[in-house]
């Protein structure tokens, strides 16, 4: 199996929630490799049938894991597509209340974990000109994992806007209404809400 790797920005949200590049197209990587349009649909479409996608785990589970003992994945990717730019990626760490968990999450927020690494076997390839030692045309995507020293430098998570994180603090502040005190009328609920923040 290959490993790919893309950075992404340190920015997650409360519940472990990130979005971002895994892959880019038609970038030249540390690898010499450049992966093309389309060359995930096949692989995406076999994930889909079998009701899941690949697991995310940290450091391909390699000797390099810091967790070395647990090669467990660390969380899920909640949605794979590809788009105009490359293979993009939503997914959520788990276990955030275990010492794993936490450390994970801090180690993405500090940056220093930053990076997006994609486990695969290359399925069509062509022959690749100048710089570029191969064209990826068909990759069957195995995992993709959260690094520290990724291959593919042009793919980053994508930050949490303002909107995002004043949505994600709202839903929090209605998560915690009461029910015995919350009003019936949801006008009166979302005052209640931002009474909370």
């Amino acid at each position: 199996m290959e490993k790919k790797n893309s950075l992404f920005k340190p920015v997650i949200t409360a519940d472990g929630t990130f979005s971002g590049y895994g892959a880019v197209f038609d970038n030249l990587d540390s690898h010499r490799d450049v992966i093309r349009r389309g060359s995930f649909e096949k692989s995406l479409r076999a994930w889909r049938v079998k009701g899941r996608l690949p697991t995310m785990k940290l450091m391909h589970g390699s000797s390099s894991n810091p967790f070395r003992h647990d090669d467990l994945p660390i969380g899920v990717w909640t949605e794979m597509r590809e788009d105009n730019r490359g293979l993009w990626v939503e997914g959520r760490l788990l276990a955030l209340d275990t010492d794993q968990g936490k450390r994970l999450l801090s180690l993405m927020r500090a940056g220093v974990l930053d990076g997006l690494s994609i486990g695969f076997v290359p399925e069509r390839t062509s022959v690749g000109k100048g710089n570029v030692n191969r064209y990826l045309d068909e990759i069957d995507l195995r995992e993709l994992s959260l690094v520290d020293e990724p291959s593919n430098d042009l793919a980053r998570v994508v930050p949490v806007s303002d909107y995002d994180e004043a949505a994600e603090r709202l839903r929090q502040a209605l998560a915690q209404t009461s029910t015995k005190s919350e009003p019936v009328d949801p006008l009166e609920k979302l005052r209640a809400a931002l009474a909370k923040l």
